[in-house]
């Protein structure tokens, strides 16, 4: 009797259809790697469905004797037979996420020539940052400025910021653009501590852009001569809020308005699509800014691959993530 393969499995086994990146890494010094990148990815992926924030909690999980977990440690397995000791996860896992933004933008230019999102709509992506609340306290301002740390629980690496939705937060912040329509494909992720300007992130997110984007839309805090630069040179537009007083008076303001209200309806729901997915709307679940950035470009990550896992069986794009993840 054939056993079938669980649906974490096929998940994990969707991370050798991402394509490589344009840019590869630069090889850098000292011994060259044993394991390939490919096989931590698909470590992550297992960590972010499971939620197994450390490399600890990943090996405990596959020391188990199930089905499921022999299926998992195959593919954790290089050719040679070989399955990397706690060290080389933590050591290489520290490591992946240098890798993920591009990982994350060639994954979501495959999603768009697979999907086709724009067939019979605008090609425009959103660009827009959220909140991620940090683990534990908060470092007061004039705890900070004294240099006293005065809970263990204070993640000390992440930083405040201010929003008009969100007041005062304290934490880090998930930049993100995605395709603007009826389905949402997270295109281009990074995360920084929660005082990073949006307009210094958002070259990176649209060198991660498709081709086929012609509209960027974003807010106030894309208003910026570089980004219309780099857009420009693209091909593409900026259309972001304008200064001066309500209502504006000027030609373009009804086309404006449109935009918009477009990207309303995509970024900002599904910021809070992808936080309830993962239960964040609370506090993200690890300490620091490496170790934030790698569980949440790699649920970003995993979005992605649920989209693909969703095209292949013919399955409702973008419906019921939440509950094929827990399934998993």
């Amino acid at each position: 009797m054939l056993q079938q393969e669980a649906l974490l499995v096929k998940l994990v086994k969707l991370v050798d259809k991402i394509p490589e990146s344009e840019a590869p890494p630069k090889k850098g010094r000292g011994r060259p790697k044993v394991y390939a990148d490919r096989l931590m990815i698909k470590a992550l992926v297992i960590m972010v469905i499971r939620r197994l924030y450390t490399a600890y909690s990943l090996l405990a999980f596959l020391e188990q004797d199930t089905l499921l977990t022999g299926q998992l440690k195959v593919l954790l397995t290089d050719e040679q037979g070989r399955f990397p000791s706690r060290r080389t996860w933590e050591r290489r896992l520290k490591r992946v996420p240098d890798s993920l933004p591009g990982l994350i933008g060639s994954l979501g230019r495959y999603l768009v020539s697979v999907l086709c999102p724009f067939q019979g709509q605008g090609r425009a992506a959103a660009v827009d940052s959220t909140a991620l609340r940090a683990k534990g306290g908060v470092w007061h301002k004039k705890d900070r400025e004294a240099g006293v740390v005065p809970h263990s629980s204070i993640d000390t690496e992440a930083n405040w910021s201010k929003s008009g939705y969100h007041g005062w937060w304290y934490g880090w912040k998930l930049h993100l653009a995605c395709t603007v329509g009826s389905l949402w494909i997270p295109l281009a992720a990074e995360v920084t501590v929660a005082n990073t300007y949006d307009a210094t992130v958002a070259p990176r997110l649209l060198e991660q852009l498709p081709d086929e984007i012609r509209y960027v839309l974003g807010d106030r805090h894309y208003r910026d001569g570089q980004l219309e630069q780099l857009c420009s040179t693209a091909g593409r537009i900026l259309v972001t809020t304008q200064p001066g007083k309500y209502p504006h008076q000027d030609d373009g303001v009804e086309v404006r308005r449109i935009f918009h209200k477009l990207r309303s309806l995509a970024i900002e729901p599904f910021n809070g699509l992808f936080k309830n997915i993962f239960d964040w709307h609370g506090q993200v679940p690890v300490k620091g800014l490496r170790r934030t950035q790698l569980i949440v470009l790699g649920a970003i990550l995993v979005y992605q691959l649920v989209l693909l896992y969703q095209f292949e069986n013919r399955l409702p794009l973008g419906v019921g993530i939440k509950p094929l993840l827990r399934a998993a």
